[in-house]
């Protein structure tokens, strides 16, 4: 926990652990009803969205969710021109508890949607549970990956283990890591 906040995780990742193909989009390979399901539920339980610039999560609710957008674009903390409940946010100018009370946040369960440089940045921060969807069947070569190289020495390195891999559909494995106590 960072203060009063859980910090989760949701991403989906080829075989070989990349989160888009070598254009930075996520390919039709990595769509699945059972993740999109699972990705949106967890949404719905967050108090809170963190995503990149160029990350969305293209949900019936998407719009309504309180928001954090990275950017570099701003010193510290900026409304999000299109969104009355994002803020654009740069981790260099402002905490991220700055950050979550201009939202009207104090504490609850912050989720972290992509994309790498977001995804790295709550990794020093310290996540307590990161939910990650493997398509074990897909791979992408030359495509973007999560952390620079693989994902399960990454999460390990920054402090979590793995609970058993559950499958959610043909193809589809979903991994949590969990802080390691």
């Amino acid at each position: 926990m960072i203060g009063a906040f859980r910090i989760e995780a949701y991403v989906i990742v080829s075989a070989d652990g990349m989160l888009a193909d070598a254009a930075g989009v996520q390919p039709a390979s990595l769509h699945f009803v059972a993740d999109q399901r699972h990705f949106e539920d967890g949404l719905d339980r967050a108090d809170l969205v963190v995503n990149g610039r160029h990350s969305a999560e293209e949900q019936p609710n998407s719009a309504s969710r309180r928001r954090l957008v990275l950017t570099r674009q701003v010193a510290g903390l900026a409304p999000d021109p299109d969104n009355a409940n994002a803020r654009l946010w740069n981790p260099a100018g402002a905490s991220l508890e700055e950050a979550c009370r201009a939202l009207g946040l104090k504490g609850g369960t912050i989720a972290v949607i992509g994309g790498p440089q977001a995804f790295a940045l709550f990794l020093r921060l310290g996540y307590d549970r990161f939910h990650l969807s493997r398509a074990v069947k897909v791979r992408l070569a030359g495509g973007l990956p999560l952390f620079g190289g693989d994902p399960d020495a990454a999460l390990a390195a920054g402090g979590l283990k793995a609970l058993p891999p559950v499958q959610l559909e043909d193809g589809l494995i979903l991994t949590d890591w969990v802080r390691a106590e």
